[in-house]
């Protein structure tokens, strides 16, 4: 009895069953929680700092990302250690359609600032700031600091973390990959493994060496929910930033390595439709889609992959679209121009386009009402 209570004397003891239960919160579910740290990480040039910027920008104004619904404009703190604010953090913003009036910085004129530094969490209280972005984190780590030592990126990122957790603002650290190749994902990132261990959420950003204009960002490590589906952007068009479809399964050794080692949804789209369409054979849209189901490709990656075929006609039957693939002759080539006066181009295209992407919305979002969504995650789907 004398060592129990001596025990309880020296310690402050809790059972779990006196621990309130928490729902996670989510800034961008499942990509990046609330209140808790998230690692955005990729080589150089390859579109980390983009997305970084059209988050900031989405946040700003309350506009989704994909996947997260709309929310009411936000506070955002954007530090940079790499660019200048003036002349490319600045012009980006405004190009991404960011609030610039939401869009803060906490001024380092005079003193640089680290992630031990209290300005960080006095910012965040003063302003109501609901996401914090520094980039790249080893800019933030202070003199003194080895980014390689265990010990002290331990110390760092238990810091920041608190910060995050007593605030409840998403903090999203960017981060250089290493020059190893073929090396675990997780261990690709600059300095010490704790970097990884530390985040609740690691993404990585990529470019395939095939598609120099596309950005893949694969869901590396997720600790509070499945992992998300890999999402894709195009980057250096004429069309400029915009989201892709018929990326979702590509994986981070994939992204890595720059090399899809099975094809893309989108892909195997294209490839369905020119052998259902080949020979001029004309087929029900529905046809097409069922078997596009079958193969697990969705109806939003073929309406994009039929964009893919310049000659595709389609013409409605009743209720039916019917697809076919024009096989043009010199001649109609010749005499395109002719009939453009009288009749406008692509006007049955356009309608079913149209009819589709509502078609394809509308089953995107009564998917999220089954009960199945709503269902708890499996253990085994949570990552360390």
């Amino acid at each position: 009895m004398t060592e129990a209570t001596e025990f309880k004397n020296t310690l402050d003891i809790r059972a779990m069953s006196e621990i309130e239960l928490q729902e996670v919160k989510w800034l961008w579910k499942p990509y990046i929680p609330a209140g808790k740290i998230t690692i955005l990480e990729g080589d150089p040039g390859k579109g980390k700092t983009t997305l970084a910027l059209r988050l900031a920008a989405a946040c700003s104004t309350g506009s989704p990302m994909p996947g997260m619904e709309p929310t009411e404009p936000m506070y955002v703190i954007y530090q940079t250690a790499e660019d200048g604010l003036g002349d490319t953090i600045k012009p980006r913003l405004i190009d991404a359609g960011a609030d610039e009036t939401h869009v803060l910085n906490i001024v380092e004129d005079e003193r640089s600032l680290t992630l031990l530094d209290e300005r960080i969490e006095n910012a965040i209280i003063t302003t109501g700031a609901k996401l914090i972005i520094l980039d790249p984190i080893q800019g933030y780590l202070g003199d003194g600091v080895d980014m390689h030592r265990a010990n002290d990126i331990r110390t760092v990122m238990k810091n920041i973390a608190a910060v995050a957790e007593r605030t409840g603002c998403a903090v999203v650290l960017v981060g250089h990959l290493n020059k190893t190749s073929g090396q675990n994902s997780a261990y690709r990132g600059l300095g010490s493994i704790d970097f990884y261990a530390a985040a609740r959420s690691v993404l990585i950003v990529g470019q395939l060496k095939d598609q120099p204009n596309v950005r893949v960002i694969v869901h590396e490590k997720s600790s509070l929910s499945p992992n998300g589906e890999s999402l894709a952007f195009s980057l250096g068009t004429e069309a400029g930033f915009h989201w892709l479809d018929g990326y979702e399964g590509i994986s981070s050794d994939e992204i890595l390595s720059g090399v899809i080692k099975s094809e893309s949804k989108t892909a195997q789209a294209v490839e369905l439709i020119a052998e259902m369409l080949a020979d001029g054979k004309e087929v029900h849209s529905e046809e097409i889609l069922r078997a596009a189901e079958a193969m697990g490709i969705s109806r939003r990656t073929v309406n994009a992959a039929k964009k893919s075929f310049p000659n595709m006609r389609t013409r409605k039957v009743g209720a039916q679209w019917m697809w076919s693939l024009e096989e043009k002759t010199p001649e109609d080539a010749l005499s395109e121009d002719e009939s453009e006066e009288e009749s406008p181009p692509g006007v049955d295209s356009l309608s079913e386009d149209i009819s589709d992407e509502i078609e394809s919305y509308a089953e995107e979002y009564a998917d999220e009402t089954t009960p199945e969504a709503f269902a708890a995650p499996a253990e085994d789907d949570f990552s360390e």
